[in-house]
């Protein structure tokens, strides 16, 4: 590193504070107020770095309107990538990078973004700097000449080296179109990768929450050899992006369970026990369930298929609707929504159905009783199939679920969801494409707690 290096960092809840540290020949710091500092300042910074730092994206945008350059240098030769990517700001790093900010561009010690990123532990970014073409190897190059005296370089190294190998093993097949994952806990899919307008999440992101829980279950291949679930996995992973990098959910309060993750023992854990020692009276609760849905042949009842679960035996190996809302309506939760993109006629698509049964007509208002702070947003009615939209690689449900959630303006500032706008803008356009490309009806329900 440099002799002498200028940093910038929000002192304080209130924000109205700046610590400057000058790292040299001696350590000090010195605590002012933000005037005096960027008196003092002149010529370290400039106001485009203040403000990536600060994550004051709104100030970012003015002076990028305004013609400031994205790639410009502070005194050592970082750019406001850099300083977006020190602190964190995954809503300004992608901002930058969108405005042709150079993912690659280092300081004159050759520090890179991604090595500020991983120094500091803000992986998302890390992430995104990754996907969007930062040299890994150059990162990892950089990081090991720091990493006998430094503890943080050492670490971020191991981290991409690490990530770099998960990334190896996700190769695509010939002919199939390659995507950087930014998870890596099986996300084997029966079906190519598709990548679409809703995989690249939206500039804006909500504080996170740390009373903010989801359980994500994406299930698209079955141990009873049943039909596939076409873009499950997809389905699942973006969905986990929104929600962490998006919606202020906190990476540890999201659980995503994948295949062959997801029995029906996995399930009950994380709905009966994980959610119960963990929801509190102000807690936000989101789960997301892309899958087969099945029918109780005898009762009518409908049931989740979990990864093990067998439609001939289902009230034994399905997880109900009714268990689903009674365990959830149980939560002390300020709000609970469900998401459902599958359907549970056993005619098709997203559901199925005991050997030799005959579809079912499903009242899903009837599928148990929601709690007051309940509600369900399911991807097709009780007699309908779910389809999948295949030019977008995903749920037809879920794609313009997400986006709603990324165009919409239907996430407020603590992360919760305008659920009736989000519904009044997705059923509309799931019942147009379905009819249009499919020849089918489909039609979005908003399940409410009867009155």
């Amino acid at each position: 590193m440099s002799d002498t290096k200028c940093e910038i960092a929000e002192a304080g809840d209130d924000g109205k504070e700046l610590i400057v540290k000058v790292q040299g020949a001696i350590s000090i710091k010195v605590v002012i107020l933000i005037s005096a500092v960027l008196i003092m300042l002149t010529g370290c910074f400039g106001p485009l770095h203040t403000a990536a730092g600060k994550g004051d994206i709104v100030k970012v945008r003015e002076l990028v309107a305004q013609g400031a350059d994205v790639n410009a240098k502070d005194r050592d030769g970082y750019t406001p990538l850099s300083w977006a990517a020190g602190y964190g700001r995954l809503d300004i790093a992608q901002f930058l990078i969108e405005k042709d900010a150079d993912v690659n561009d280092n300081g004159r010690d050759g520090w890179t973004p991604l090595m500020s990123a991983v120094t500091k532990g803000n992986f998302p970014v890390a992430k995104l700097l990754i996907e969007k073409g930062a040299d890994v190897e150059m990162a990892i190059a950089g990081l090991e000449r720091y990493g006998s005296s430094n503890p943080q370089a050492l670490a971020g190294g191991n981290w991409l080296i690490q990530y770099k190998t998960s990334l190896a093993s996700q190769k695509p097949a010939p002919g199939e179109t390659p995507v950087l994952r930014s998870d890596t806990r099986d996300t084997r899919s029966a079906t190519p990768v598709v990548k679409s307008d809703v995989d690249v999440l939206p500039f804006t992101s909500a504080k996170k929450d740390k009373n903010a829980y989801a359980i994500v279950i994406g299930i698209e291949t079955y141990r009873q050899k049943l039909p596939s679930v076409d873009y499950a996995i997809a389905d699942a992973n973006i969905m986990t992006k929104y929600l962490t990098e998006v919606m202020g959910y906190p990476e540890e309060n999201v659980v995503t369970l994948r295949n062959e993750y997801a029995t029906k023992s996995d399930i009950e854990k994380y709905f009966e026990k994980w959610l119960l020692n963990n929801i509190e009276k102000d807690s936000f609760v989101f789960i997301y369930f892309p899958g087969h849905g099945a029918p109780n042949a005898k009762t009518g009842d409908a049931y989740l298929v979990p990864y093990d679960g067998d439609p001939s035996f289902i009230a034994e190996t399905g997880y109900s609707l009714k268990r689903m809302y009674d365990v959830l309506g149980r939560l002390p939760a300020k709000e609970v929504i469900v998401a459902l993109d599958s359907c549970f006629t056993g005619a098709g698509g997203r559901s199925v159905i005991a050997k030799g049964s005959r579809p079912l007509v499903m009242n899903l208002q009837t599928a148990g009783v929601l709690a007051a702070n309940m509600t369900v947003l399911s991807a097709s009615s009780g007699e309908q199939t779910s389809s999948t939209y295949d030019e977008k690689g995903h749920g037809l449900f879920t794609y313009f679920l997400l986006k709603g959630i990324r165009n919409e303006d239907v996430v407020r500032s603590d992360g919760s969801l305008k659920v009736d706008d989000l519904y009044s803008y997705l059923k509309p356009q799931v019942e147009r494409i379905a009819r249009k490309q499919y020849n089918n009806e489909q039609t979005p329900q908003l399940i409410e707690p009867r009155k």
